[in-house]
Order: structure tokens, then C-alpha cells, then sequence
């Protein structure tokens, strides 16, 4: 057990890595079991957040366009290509591919706030996205190209986010709030000028679009998020962010379990060499990163 770090804390986590792995096999059964456009379940998803942390908009935060615009990132945006991926893409190609959101996260930083990277960081770097890209070549594994390219570009978007949100003045919870407002006002309209059928998928399943929401909005981005970042406040980032990495193991599980995918040898050898480098990024100190969305980038 990490020095200092109380079982209780290691129960949070792994509730908190069981709901995040758990989210991308909901998500998956979402827009391709239940048939709900992706765009739309995106509105959902940030409508049921906003709904529940709406009083927390009171408060208007500093800069807030900018606050907006990181929270577009990290939820909105990434959310709804991841998926749009899900449509075609396994849940534990998925899973794999988020893993570059850590290297992607520390290359943005190295371009736009001027991150050292040093030998160690840079073969963790190296690893992970190798990791990734091999996974990603293995489409007959992880499903279509195409969608795991599209969750792929999501994590692109979340990491670039991440980069910045060290730069703003907001409690991460109230960053959550925030980021539903943008994403449900941005989404809203253009899931309805270019998707048809949200009303006819829960009309066919209404008990089962309702739990897939409600799970994804209230138990994850609400519960699990406000959960690791409370730990966070009361215990060293380097003890907490690494235990993150059992979240890419669970959605291969859970993946494998509940929805049917193949692990080949590309995704299992492609998710070893990820999580090897995502490992060796977290632990080394960096001064411009929000190190808790190394791993997590997406709220």
C-alpha cells in the first residue's frame, strides 16, 4: 500500500476506477446497443450534470470565456467524438486509446506553456503513445478504425484542455457545472440540426436510456469526479494519480465481460506499453501541468 495512504482512500479510488471503466461500457451499450445518437446522449449526459450542480453557476468565475472554453474541452467536446467512436470501437480500444491523453497532455504543455521534458519523461512519452498507436492498429480487435480514430481525436481535444486548466481560478467541481452549461448549450442545437431518432431511442428503451444517463452523469462525472479530487485535497497528487492507471484494466474487463470484445496481442501488448509509459509520466514533477487530468483529462 503507498506510505501515508489510508484503505479507506484506496476504496475511493478503486469505486472511483470501477465507475470510470464501467462508463465506457454504459456509453458503448448507449449509442450502439440502444440505438441513442451520440451527440444527443452528450446533451443528456451534460444536461443531467447541469441539472443537478446548477446552483454552483451562481458564482460567476474570472475570465469566465476562458473557463467556458477548457470546459468545452475536457467535456463536451471530447465526450462527444469518444462517442461517437463508441459507435464502432470497443469498449477496451477505448479504453487503451485514452491512455494518450497523458504524453498528448505533456507534448501540448512542452508547445504551449514551455514544459522541460527530460530523458525519463520523454521514454514515457515514447511508450504510450507506441502503446497506443499498436492498439490502434489493430482494428479487428478494438472494432472500426474509424471510431477508434474518432475517440483517439476526443482525447486529443480533453488533453489539450487539461493543459490550460491550471491557468484558470475554479474548484474542479465547479469547473463540472461550468463545462455542462457550454457543452448542453453547444450540443443541444447541433445534435438536432445533424442527428434524427433521439426521441424514437428512448421511446423504445425509456428505462434504459434513463439508467445509462443517470449512471454516467450523476454517478460518474458527479460522484466518482468529486470523489478522486476530494482525495486529492487531502493527499500528495503522486499518491493518488497513479492508481488511475487500474482504469484502462477494468474497461478491458468489463469490456471483455459484459460487452463481447476480442483482445488480440495488439491490444494487450499495445494497453502493457501504455500503461508502462503513462506510468513513468505521472510520477515525474511538473511545474505548468495539472497532474490530477494527466490521467483523467475529461470531466
Amino acid at each position: 500500500m503507498p506510505a501515508n495512504l489510508p484503505f479507506s482512500a484506496l476504496g475511493i479510488m478503486l469505486f472511483c476506477n470501477v465507475a470510470w471503466a464501467m462508463n465506457v461500457v454504459v456509453s458503448k451499450v448507449a449509442v450502439s446497443t440502444l440505438g441513442l445518437p451520440p451527440l444527443f446522449y452528450t446533451v443528456l449526459r451534460s444536461g443531467i450534470v447541469l441539472l443537478v450542480l446548477f446552483p454552483l453557476l451562481r458564482q460567476i468565475p474570472a475570465r469566465l470565456p476562458v473557463v467556458l472554453a477548457i470546459g468545452f474541452a475536457i467535456s463536451g467536446g471530447s465526450f462527444a467524438l469518444q462517442f461517437m467512436g463508441l459507435q464502432t470501437a470497443s469498449p477496451s480500444a477505448v479504453g487503451i486509446v485514452s491512455l494518450a491523453g497523458a504524453p498528448m497532455t505533456v507534448l501540448f504543455a512542452v508547445i504551449f506553456l514551455g514544459e522541460q521534458v527530460r530523458w525519463r519523461r520523454g521514454i514515457g512519452m515514447a511508450l504510450a503513445l507506441g502503446g497506443v498507436g499498436l492498439a490502434m492498429g489493430g482494428p479487428s480487435d478494438g472494432g472500426s478504425l474509424v471510431g477508434v480514430a474518432l475517440a483517439f481525436t476526443g482525447v486529443l481535444i480533453g488533453s489539450l484542455g487539461s493543459v490550460f486548466v491550471k491557468r484558470i481560478e475554479i474548484g474542479a467541481v465547479a469547473l463540472q457545472a461550468w463545462a455542462a452549461l457550454i457543452s448542453f448549450a453547444v450540443m443541444l442545437p447541433v445534435t438536432f440540426t445533424f442527428e434524427t431518432g433521439q426521441f424514437d431511442a428512448i421511446r423504445a428503451a425509456p428505462l434504459a436510456v434513463a439508467g445509462c444517463v443517470i449512471f454516467a452523469g450523476v454517478v460518474v462525472s458527479i460522484g466518482a469526479h468529486s470523489a478522486y479530487f476530494k482525495l486529492l485535497q487531502a493527499h500528495d497528487a503522486n499518491l493518488i494519480v497513479p492508481l488511475t492507471l487500474m482504469t484502462p484494466l477494468l474497461t478491458i474487463a468489463f469490456g471483455t465481460w459484459l460487452t463481447g470484445d476480442t483482445i488480440g496481442w495488439p491490444l494487450i501488448i499495445g494497453a502493457g506499453l501504455a500503461i508502462i509509459g503513462v506510468g513513468i509520466i505521472v510520477v515525474r514533477p511538473s511545474r505548468n501541468i495539472f497532474k490530477p487530468l494527466l490521467v483523467r483529462p475529461r470531466l
